[in-house]
């Protein structure tokens, strides 16, 4: 039975997602900006990071990126997103972790706070991880190790051995961690700070363009009932 000691997990995506009415119309003004419109699978792509990184697919339609996010994030209204965020059916699974968890997300503070605010769901994690320039992006490992020093579960900057890598012998109990979220970008980031990684899959691969793989693939966290969710 797999047991963790401690919980990390990405927000947009994995545990709420946005209505598409209100992506197709941050797309619409975004696009009316640049004088460059987007079809409602260029808008879907981009949103949910299908296909790989959202930089090089913008480059890639000879998108200018830089001025593609400052127009993007001039556009995007925190209140307006919030309401229109919901949660996944299967997100309440958190609530019920008897261990350390975090938050690490792409999300900016600005959006993070009134998403977790009007779902009432802020007292599920002990520590929300936001990424920026400064604290890094995921794959890389420096927001999940900054989450898990908030946490106090990591040692030496690093967990120890993830549970499914861990050899055997007599030597004493690491602390063990996952990270769960539904792009690649997940996965890279909990195995370069040395956690297993859960890749919650809510695109289908064909539309996504690619398969991730993780040491877990699952398509709802109910698929984990009936496992420890903490440590021994």
């Amino acid at each position: 039975m797999v047991s963790y000691d401690f919980w990390l997990l990405d927000l947009d995506g994995t545990l709420v997602d946005v209505q598409p009415d209100y992506v197709s119309g941050v797309f619409e003004e975004v696009g009316d900006r640049l004088g460059r419109g987007f079809t409602d699978r260029e808008a879907e792509i981009i949103w949910h990071g299908l296909g790989g990184s959202r930089n090089e697919q913008l480059a890639e339609w000879g998108v200018d990126v830089e001025r593609f996010w400052e127009t993007f994030h001039d556009v995007e209204d925190a209140q307006a997103r919030a309401e229109h965020t919901y949660l996944y059916d299967d997100a309440d699974f958190v609530a019920d972790l008897d261990a350390p968890v975090g938050l690490v997300t792409h999300c900016q503070q600005y959006l993070t706070d009134p998403v977790l605010d009007r779902l009432d769901i802020r007292d599920w994690f002990d520590t929300v991880v936001c990424c920026t320039e400064e604290i890094g992006w995921k794959p890389d490992p420096e927001p999940v190790e900054l989450a898990m020093d908030d946490l106090g579960v990591g040692y030496n900057g690093h967990a120890g051995v993830p549970a499914s890598r861990a050899s055997g012998g007599s030597e004493a109990h690491r602390v063990s961690g996952v990270l769960a979220g539904d792009g690649p970008h997940d996965i890279g980031a909990a195995w370069n700070a040395g956690l297993d990684g859960i890749h919650v899959e809510r695109h289908d691969p064909h539309r996504r363009g690619q398969c991730v793989l993780g040491d877990r693939r699952i398509e709802s966290f109910s698929e984990l009932g009936g496992e420890s969710t903490a440590g021994d």
